[in-house]
């Protein structure tokens, strides 16, 4: 009788640790679940490659180009997300192209007008400045760009400015940063000239 007792003790011991061990993990994953439910209750529309072209009075003003975008249409907020990056083109009355940028991720946001890029945002202008932050807001109503991170912008001679802060035209010809310091190129002949008047 004692050898089955040891036998059935050395059974249910490693069962009840298990079971200790996978009430808590079921527990976890049904609130997974419940999440994930939520999220595929969503009404996600997926685009593979996509080339939009978005244009004012039949001129063409920017173009978006993205490898993969979510469109999520359920909701009063319905957006548009494009996780695996976007690249936009922006376009002059003719046609030239005055600007680009890059970035990680993206989201337009439909009810605001508003298109936010994340991580890694790069922007460069007709002139060939470069603009870098982790974060860029483009409110489309208002036509202007703007962020309230650490922003970089390296111009076309050379001269470095950083800053917290960040707002421009959406062709990124016209801009200001808040908190600003940087290295700049001084020409010595035009401060000898300074100097002598």
């Amino acid at each position: 009788m004692l050898l089955g007792v040891k036998h059935i003790s050395k059974l249910c011991l490693p069962a009840l640790l298990a079971a200790m061990l996978l009430l808590p993990a079921c527990e976890n994953d049904i609130n997974k679940i419940h999440q994930l439910s939520a999220i595929q209750n969503m009404d996600v529309d997926t685009m593979h490659g996509v080339d939009i072209i978005f244009s004012d009075s039949a001129h063409v003003k920017f173009k978006v180009l993205s490898p993969l975008l979510l469109k999520y249409t359920a909701g009063k907020n319905p957006y548009n997300l494009m996780p695996k990056g976007v690249h936009i083109l922006i376009y002059d009355r003719d046609l030239s192209q005055m600007g680009d940028l890059t970035a990680d991720t993206g989201i337009q946001r439909e009810s605001s007008n508003k298109i936010e890029f994340h991580k890694n945002v790069v922007a460069k202008n007709a002139k060939g400045d470069i603009f870098r932050s982790d974060e860029l807001i483009w409110d489309q109503a208002t036509k202007k760009m703007h962020s309230n991170k650490a922003v970089e912008i390296t111009m076309a001679n050379g001269d470095i400015t950083h800053g917290i802060g960040f707002t421009s035209d959406q062709s990124f010809e016209h801009w200001t940063i808040d908190k600003m310091n940087g290295i700049f190129n001084v020409d010595e002949k035009d401060t000898q000239q300074a100097q002598i008047h």
